[in-house]
């Protein structure tokens, strides 16, 4: 199954801001391709009992209760683990496979 979700985009074009809706599935090129814009999410069906429990174990001891702090450090971890898995993958692969 293809991921998508959609994302608002406030951007400032003539000194207007405006806020575009962008579906997106595989769009990481165009959103790569943009300046670093700043994306509000919404998260939905997360039980409250695990976000008072993620606020209470990681939000309020390790970012002083600054829950946006914390899901962009999460998120910045995430994709660090996941270039390093990708990376040694890679390399065990271009290990196993037969030189010619």
């Amino acid at each position: 199954m293809q991921s998508c979700f959609s994302a608002h985009l406030l951007t400032t074009k003539n000194d207007k801001r405006e806020i575009q809706v962008i579906h997106i599935k595989k769009k990481t090129a165009f959103l790569a391709a943009q300046e670093d814009l700043l994306v509000d999410l919404t998260l939905h069906s997360v039980p409250a009992s695990l976000i008072a429990e993620f606020g209470e174990k990681i939000v309020r001891p390790y970012y002083s209760g600054n829950l946006n702090a914390a899901i962009q450090d999460l998120i910045i971890q995430a994709l660090s683990e996941q270039e390093f898995v990708h990376s040694h993958i890679t390399h065990v692969k271009n290990q196993s496979s037969p030189s010619k």
